[in-house]
């Protein structure tokens, strides 16, 4: 190793001492020449966070890391070699996303496995597990609330059973993605436990006050999150202290201004990259930094710790992957993604968008958020959705909107009225979620299906469904589907009979695995069947479209308000190609003069169709309809 400053030097000698005697030369050879790569870059990270006077936990961060190699399975050093020779496995074309409850969609781990033969005629090459850990049974928030990061909740089976899962997966192609939960763990979590019992070894875990001094302090700039759970982002505990609770009550902060914290965090992700998770969900990323004086969100220190522990993985667990998940101002987004920091990123902007244009019917601010915002750096890539299990807000950026001539809130309050049926004519049963009727302020829950119309028995629902889908999958990145979804499941209002899940109206949009929806999904006269099928063949199309691979995206202006067009260069056979994609929004057929047409060629392959269309002419678009134009 070359590394030559003081603390390089301890952790050669402390290295050779974590040394097992059944680690091989190749491995451990290996594991020394990420050491010189990772390492400066770690210490450097690392002292700006903590300061030189934190090198005794790097140290232990390193030796952690050096074990967690040593013990990591051979097919996963495998799996790592092999994406270091392809790090841009996660941008083909082929690339595929589903996300899911494993209770909800299949029972337990178990279930899962069984459903893998679907998963694979589906064309997935990657599989989101929702929230899996130990839980509170009641105070689980969905399982976010994280009593146990290295425990599955018995109900859904075991790590064993996680760890089997997670190779099975492997053998079929499929990439395993569970959450991180980074911001905050259970109170019931063991850490938690011991810092209120006074533990030493754990007093600065979380933020914990004896009075209301610092609270107080901190809330004259910090935003309440979930006012109706508890005001404030503080709680009482009984004996009288209170400690920090961004979120729910029973979810404590985590204290990452303690170097010990972020070593006992490294733990767990190289823990959970050693059982086969492939890429970690990182949960509420922009608010792991505190500093008094500030918002508490997306501060310079969260972008550093994100990077330090992307280093740490680097060591030990080279092929995982970060995909960082905050829902903010569309800037602050961008901020995240970044091959040291987060190669990954949720598209929250476009997600809302897409719901906009089906609303507005028109196109101009998905357009220009396309233009202005999707180019992200290479070695990274969106996660694109059309909804996830959470609710809907509209992200996007109020200076952006007035741009456009737009009012950004009375705009939000509009898009809200819509999509709750508040609004004459609307084809949307969502149901709100944290409504404020005085305001007008809220977000949206629900199923896509319901949104987009199909509740309510619209004629034009699922070519609705099949347009927003046929977004996220044209634009680059990997889309991600919600499972079931694809069979247009329906919202779900039993949860407002669970006294568990009355209060939280997202578990609307969180329906059981719809049976007999998956039993009729290849009959096209069923509403399952005309959305599967035709989305199955969009998928399909998708995967044999290398222009579709990658992230680059250009304009193509339709100069039409309700037609949405972008083109996507890539190569084709070796030859440079490129795919112009249009979308109609509106409810009637919409043309694209020719004119506009006049800079591409006299005819192109329309993908979808399989048929040849003259574009030295106006083209005209049906309702909802979607254009893959190779020329």
């Amino acid at each position: 190793m070359t590394s030559t400053t003081p603390a390089a030097d301890r952790i050669r000698a402390g290295l050779q001492a974590a040394r097992l005697d059944s680690t091989s030369e190749a491995d451990w050879t290996s594991f020394e020449a990420r050491f010189d790569r990772e390492f400066p870059r770690l210490q450097s990270l690392f002292h700006r966070l903590y300061g030189p006077d934190a090198d005794a936990e790097l140290l232990q961060v390193v030796l952690d890391a050096a074990v967690s190699w040593q013990e990591r399975p051979a097919d996963l050093k495998a799996i790592d070699a092999s994406r270091a020779m392809a790090p841009d496995w996660f941008q083909s074309n082929r690339t595929l996303g589903g996300v899911c409850y494993v209770d909800l969609y299949a029972g337990s781990l178990a279930g899962v496995r069984k459903r893998i033969p679907y998963f694979r005629t589906l064309g997935l090459t990657y599989l989101h597990l929702m929230p899996l850990f130990l839980a509170p049974e009641e105070n689980s928030d969905g399982g976010y609330a994280v009593s146990s990061y290295r425990d599955v909740d018995p109900r859904l089976g075991t790590m064993a059973e996680l760890a089997g899962l997670a190779r099975e997966l492997r053998e079929n192609g499929i990439a395993l993605v569970v959450d991180f939960i980074f911001n905050h763990t259970s109170n019931e979590h063991a850490w938690a436990r011991k810092a209120i019992a006074g533990d030493p070894d754990f007093a600065d875990f979380y933020w914990i006050f004896p009075d209301r001094r610092m609270p107080d302090s901190f809330e004259q700039t910090v935003r309440e999150i979930f006012p109706d759970d508890h005001p404030g982002s503080f709680v009482q505990l009984e004996d009288g202290r209170w400690i920090w609770a961004s979120f729910h009550s029973f979810q404590w902060d985590l204290n990452y201004t303690s170097p010990r914290v972020f070593r006992a965090m490294a733990g767990e992700m190289l823990f959970l990259a050693n059982q086969g998770v492939d890429i970690i969900r990182m949960d509420a990323v922009a608010f792991i930094w505190k500093q008094l004086g500030t918002a508490c969100e997306s501060l310079p220190e969260a972008h550093l710790l994100l990077q330090a522990f992307n280093a740490v993985c680097r060591l030990a667990a080279p092929s995982l992957l970060f995909k960082s998940e905050a829902i903010v101002h569309p800037d602050e987004v961008a901020q995240y993604i970044d091959p040291g920091e987060c190669q990954l990123s949720y598209n929250p902007l476009q997600m809302a968008l897409i719901w906009n244009s089906l609303a507005t019917r028109e196109v101009s601010l998905l357009s220009q958020a396309l233009e202005r915002r999707h180019g992200i750096p290479d070695g990274t890539a969106w996660v694109n959705y059309v909804r996830s299990h959470d609710d809907i807000g509209w992200t996007f950026s109020d200076e952006d909107a007035a741009e456009l001539g737009i009012d950004g809130h009375d705009h939000r309050r509009f898009l809200n009225a819509f999509y709750v049926n508040r609004f004459p004519d609307s084809f949307a049963r969502g149901v709100p979620f944290q409504d404020n009727p005085r305001t007008g302020d809220c977000r949206i829950s629900g199923t896509t299906a319901s949104l987009a119309g199909l509740e309510a028995g619209d004629p034009a629902a699922v070519a609705r469904i099949l347009l927003a889908h046929s977004i996220i999958l044209s634009t680059g990145g990997i889309p991600l589907l919600y499972l079931g979804d694809e069979v247009g499941q329906l919202n779900d209002y039993a949860y407002t009979e669970d006294p568990a899940k009355a209060e939280d109206s997202r578990w609307v949009g969180r329906p059981a695995y719809p049976t007999e929806r998956y039993a009729a999904r290849t009959d096209r006269t069923t509403d399952a069947g005309a959305v599967f099928v035709d989305l199955v063949h969009l998928i399909d199309v998708r995967t044999s479209t290398p222009e579709f691979a990658g992230s680059r995206l250009l304009p193509f202006h339709t100069h039409n308000p309700h037609v949405l067009g972008y083109q996507r260069p890539g190569l084709l056979d070796g030859e440079a190609s490129t795919v112009v994609v249009l979308g109609n929004f509106a409810d009637t057929p919409q043309t694209v003069g020719a004119t506009t047409l006049s800079g591409l060629p006299r005819a192109g392959a329309e993908l979808i169709s399989g048929r040849r269309l003259r574009l030295d002419t106006a083209l005209t678009l049906a309702a909802h309809d979607v254009l893959w134009i190779r020329i």
